[in-house]
């Protein structure tokens, strides 16, 4: 990711942290917590924040293991490196390989056990997106209708004549300051808590200025991550806990129940802040890659997934879609802070997870590192595949 990628990245920690709601009186903002404290808590972020609870179906979809295990080795930074030694030296939890819906590789670190679940930071935004298509799919959203449809306490604002399709793309054109050295920046003022009536995030928004026409440019903007989560749950009439459920969850047979932190109001942040299992985030990729069918039913509008997960606007550091990043390396990616990511290698059906607690929320050589591994297990897993098949063949998971 180039510098400007991390920077807006790192700002989107910011509004994160802010909008969060700890149980606890001692519990110090999730920006600022040791590694002792992320071994603790990322598995386990209920016990400290507000949450709502997406319950999962009857069935689970399987992931069966290839009886061909990749255990992929690279050179990166004038080191050779095997898995174990990177999942040990950049604080990983978990690391997930899928080819075709199997299992190549799967692997935990820091005392994560496979049914924990692990908090993923901003790859929630990606997951946004995906119950955007499915409302378009359920005819209680239009993608090109303007937002102050769904949001009409936004007339008379900036966003008069912004659509959905421009806030997915953060490109609504509204004017913000995403920037997290200033303590005056929209980013760290949004989330403060007004004694005005609605919420505070809407209210805050529908102040701003509008600095270039909808469409025109993108602009990282946290706030209008959470603002399509409003939108998502007025166009539906659910909370997206709920809709996630009906529509990913259920149908797609996650194996555990996921968790979705709150704001102070109780509604779940739709651009932060998840947690599932290692293999329930692979079946968020898959399930995108696969174009958003589950349980027999088309749940996103056939060809969404892929134009969610293509560039439709140019961010300065390889494109971006519907709250999904492209990369030069060819993958399409969700990506959290901390090391949090699900990348897709869409011509290899090649999905690569990484779960990690790094000891800042992004930086350039972190990135690097990570980077270097995807390639690395991407190249082994197409390497499998083009090796003569085994007596043995495949077994179950």
């Amino acid at each position: 990711m180039r510098k400007i990628g991390l920077a807006l990245v790192f700002a989107a920690a910011a509004g994160a942290a802010a909008a969060q709601v700890a149980t606890r009186a001692d519990v110090p903002s999730i920006l600022q917590w040791t590694p002792e404290q992320q071994a603790r808590w990322y598995p386990d972020i209920e016990s400290v924040y507000r949450v709502k609870v997406i319950p999962r179906g009857p069935r689970v979809q399987p992931l069966p293991k290839t009886s061909r295990q990749i255990e992929p080795t690279w050179t990166h930074d004038g080191k050779t490196w095997t898995v174990d030694e990177y999942m040990r030296a950049y604080n990983v939890s978990g690391v997930l390989v899928l080819k075709d819906g199997k299992i190549l590789l799967e692997r935990y670190g820091m005392g994560r056990k496979p049914e924990d679940r692990w908090t993923s930071f901003s790859v929630a935004k990606s997951v946004t997106a995906t119950l955007v298509g499915a409302a378009v799919q359920d005819g209680k959203l239009g993608l090109d209708q303007p937002v102050t449809r769904y949001l009409p306490e936004l007339k008379g604002s900036a966003y008069e004549g912004a659509t959905v399709r421009h806030l997915v793309m953060m490109s609504s054109g509204v004017k913000w300051n995403e920037d997290y050295t200033d303590p005056n920046s929209d980013v760290a003022r949004s989330g403060a808590p007004t004694n005005e009536p609605g919420n505070p995030i809407i209210n805050y928004l529908a102040k701003l200025p509008r600095a270039s026409e909808p469409g025109a440019k993108f602009t990282y903007n946290t706030g209008e991550t959470d603002l399509v989560g409003f939108l998502v749950s007025r166009a539906t009439g659910k909370s997206l806990s709920e809709y996630a459920s009906e529509k990913i969850w259920k149908p797609y047979g996650m194996e555990r129940d996921g968790i979705w932190v709150v704001d102070a109001q109780g509604h779940e942040r739709g651009g932060c802040c998840m947690s599932m299992t290692l293999r329930d985030y692979g079946r968020i990729g898959q399930f995108i890659l696969d174009g958003g069918r589950a349980g027999g039913q088309q749940i996103l509008p056939a060809g969404y997934a892929r134009e969610s997960t293509s560039k439709q606007i140019d961010n300065e550091t390889g494109g971006y879609g519907y709250f999904w990043w492209m990369r030069p390396n060819g993958a399409y990616d969700a990506v959290g802070i901390f090391g949090q990511s699900i990348s897709t290698f869409r011509d290899d059906r090649v999905i690569v997870v990484v779960n990690s607690a790094w000891p800042r929320a992004t930086g350039r050589e972190l990135s690097a590192a990570r980077t270097a591994f995807i390639d690395a297990a991407r190249a082994a897993a197409m390497a499998a595949e083009a090796r003569p098949a085994t007596a043995a063949g495949e077994r179950g998971a």
